[in-house]
């Protein structure tokens, strides 16, 4: 009798074991949120001439906020946005925004605009 019980209880222990694992396997993650621009997100001024060239100087001021070499980054900003009408987002990179900004080369043919 004790033999017939131990195979009942381990044949439960295993339905059990089985159980636990399919409910385990049928439980998937929810997918991660993917991340959203901020709605004001807007693409005028830094798309190749969506500016006018009185909001250059604004634009370079803030792009050249944080850099230890303000006096030519704002020279050098103001001259590609006079020519290209856009100024890149943000305080570095982000070029690819705006081509023309991002093209132009010096004579030694590193970047012109910072």
């Amino acid at each position: 009798m004790t033999g017939k019980l131990t195979i009942v209880m381990y044949f439960l222990v295993i339905m059990l074991l089985l159980l636990a694992q399919n409910n385990a396997s049928s439980i998937k993650e929810a997918p991660a949120p993917q991340p959203q621009p901020p709605s004001n997100f807007t693409r005028h001024g830094i798309t190749q001439g969506s500016l006018h060239p009185q909001e250059c100087g604004p634009r370079c001021t803030f792009r050249c906020s944080k850099t230890q070499y303000r006096k030519p980054c704002l020279f050098f900003c103001q001259k590609c946005c006079a020519k290209c009408l856009c100024v890149p987002p943000g305080t570095y990179g982000n070029k690819q925004f705006c081509p023309c900004y991002n093209n132009w080369k010096t004579k030694r043919g590193g970047p012109k605009c910072p």
